[in-house]
């Protein structure tokens, strides 16, 4: 939601010197990232209230969106309104239907994994499933836990459940095993591939990857030739599916919550940093290795 009320932005109306902020090293956080999680408004709609003039940062106006600003050590207030620092922290789990998109909000209007759990302010989805994809996705209002769950170095392993058409051969299991291209400047660092189960004219995977890149498990089955039927996520580090319903969601356990964020899983070989091979590479396929309410604050019912 916007924040209420007009401009309180005093002044001549001259732009203000540089803010000295926007400089700063130490805070982690982009001043309209500090907003949207303090659940003043949508990150978007976020730099909007910065640009207008109504966000200060100790008393200061700030216009820059490239101000970075720490909610504990700095006083920041929206149209004067302090913002709160004390939003309850969230995890929760979603079994996502297909038809949904992974984002906190879509311009054309498309529905969104966001209709599917819990209003709360500064809440996302952590990482991705795609349109067409299902199973289990996490939310949650920390950002440290997301970039956890989320990158590669983290050792966050996620497995999937999915059917493709036919029955692999062991060349190509061994290729899908292997660092593979899948991309003009991307490539795999290799997956963990078993067959579950044949069934019928279908083949039955479980894929189980070390990193997270953008449609990689379709974009892996496409570069050895196989089409993927269905694509079920099942577990994120130590947090199953499990029984929970398609379209519905729970909270974490505190042991899951712990589970991927603290002990990094093993790795089959090391990571690859880059995505853009060496110019010498030609090999498409590497060989297999074994008062007022405070933003965010609810109002008491």
């Amino acid at each position: 939601m916007r924040a209420p009320g007009g401009n309180t932005a005093t002044g001549s109306g001259v732009p203000p010197r540089r803010n000295p902020l926007a400089d700063e090293a130490a805070p982690p956080s982009r001043l309209q990232q500090v907003l949207a999680r303090a659940g003043v408004s949508s990150r978007r709609d976020a730099e909007n209230l910065i640009t207008a003039g109504r966000v200060q940062v100790d008393g200061v106006t700030v216009r820059e969106l490239g101000t970075r600003a720490d909610p504990v050590r700095h006083q920041i207030t929206v149209d004067g309104r302090p913002i709160s620092v004390t939003t309850v922290v969230r995890y929760f789990a979603l079994n996502k239907p297909r038809g949904y998109l992974s984002t906190v909000e879509d311009p054309f209007g498309r529905p969104t994994v966001m209709e599917l759990v819990p209003p709360a302010p500064g809440l996302f989805p952590v990482g991705r499933l795609d349109e067409e994809s299902e199973g289990l996705l996490l939310f949650t209002t920390d950002g440290e836990w997301a970039q956890r769950v989320t990158h590669p170095k983290f050792g966050c392993t996620k497995e999937y459940d999915v059917e493709v058409y036919g029955t692999p051969s062991r060349e190509t299991m061994e290729t899908l095993r292997a660092p593979l291209e899948i991309g003009p400047v991307d490539r795999s660092t290799g997956a963990e591939v078993d067959v579950i189960a044949t069934t019928g004219r279908n083949t039955r995977l479980r894929i189980i990857l070390h990193e997270g890149r953008n449609r990689q498990i379709r974009r892996m089955c496409e570069a050895v030739g196989l089409s993927v039927v269905s694509l079920v996520r099942v577990r994120v580090g130590g947090v199953r599916l499990g029984s929970l319903p398609v379209g519905q969601w729970r909270t974490l356990t505190s042991n899951e919550v712990e589970s991927v964020s603290t002990t990094p899983a093993p790795r089959r070989g090391k990571a690859t940093t880059s995505r853009r091979r060496p110019p010498s590479a030609t090999r498409s396929i590497a060989a297999p290795q074994d008062r007022r309410p405070a933003w965010g604050e609810r109002r008491p019912s």
